[in-house]
């Protein structure tokens, strides 16, 4: 189970297999890379998170990635994980269409519901989107994807640990051996090429972007810069805004957002 070509184009290349006679695919990467430019964003951006979040954040950025891998070239995910302990929200989302696996987390004015919840948003291309909602327990993100595999897609996958930044996840196909997935371990994954067949299906290369923009922001805050410019200044000139998506933080004069209203009347949020 080769870790990957290093002459590959750049970005996170994520293997998927077909797990001969267990009817099961499976799906590794070593997510140093794409670790490496989640931090270099913090660093550009001038932020950073507590080391017991950031782990959890990047664990769930590897949860979401190879899910992504396993599923069909046509689709979207983005999931939303709401903690109470740690009191925080994390979202993620990845696009196989496009290649980009982004997320962030929040601390801040999250609600103590005593309910910890896992939402996952599903968009196919030229189809139709769906999302799914279960509650959930524990605080560890690979545990908590397994559970959103048993009670929202009704089939049991399972991930694993094969270094300190290389992951897999097994997932169940039609027909495959249950007995063998539920008693697989981090020891038999790490030996798994040699006590099964292994065929390779597909080589998936992802990284870390958002595509968010100055433009972006403008399109966001448009709405409300009509129906109240004095509650969203107050009596500055200018607003510090941070994506919701990667925490980019993006600086909106209100020169400028009046330019963008005045030269895009029928400006709405997309």
């Amino acid at each position: 189970m080769d870790k990957g070509d290093p002459n590959a184009a750049d970005g996170l290349e994520v293997r998927t297999y077909f797990v001969r006679e267990r009817n099961a695919l499976l799906a590794r990467a070593d997510f140093g890379e794409l670790y490496v430019d989640y931090y270099l964003h913090q660093g550009q951006h001038g932020y950073q998170h507590a080391p017991p979040h950031d782990a959890l954040l990047k664990e769930t950025l590897a949860a979401l990635t190879l899910h992504c891998a396993s599923r069909p070239w046509n689709e979207a995910w983005a999931w939303t994980i709401h903690l109470q302990e740690p009191l925080m929200n994390m979202f993620v989302t990845g696009d196989n269409r496009r290649g980009i696996i982004v997320g962030q987390l929040f601390t801040e004015n999250v609600k103590e519901d005593g309910r910890n919840l896992f939402y996952a948003d599903l968009v196919r291309e030229r189809g139709e989107s769906r999302r799914s909602a279960i509650q959930f327990e524990g605080s560890e993100p690979f545990g908590i994807v397994e559970q959103f595999y048993e009670r929202s897609e009704q089939r049991p996958a399972r991930y694993f640990r094969y270094g300190p930044e290389d992951f897999v996840m097994v997932s169940a196909q039609p027909g495959c051996d249950l007995a063998w997935l539920y008693n697989l371990d981090d020891e038999q994954i790490r030996t798994v090429d040699q006590t099964q067949t292994l065929s390779l299906l597909e080589q998936r290369i992802y990284r870390w972007s958002c595509g968010c923009s100055q433009e972006r922001m403008f399109s966001i805050l448009a709405p409300i810069m009509r129906s109240d410019a004095a509650g969203l200044f107050g009596d500055d000139d200018l607003l510090k805004i941070s994506c919701p998506r990667c925490g980019a933080r993006h600086t909106i004069t209100r020169e400028a957002l009046e330019a963008y209203l005045a030269e895009t009347p029928h400006a709405e949020q997309r």
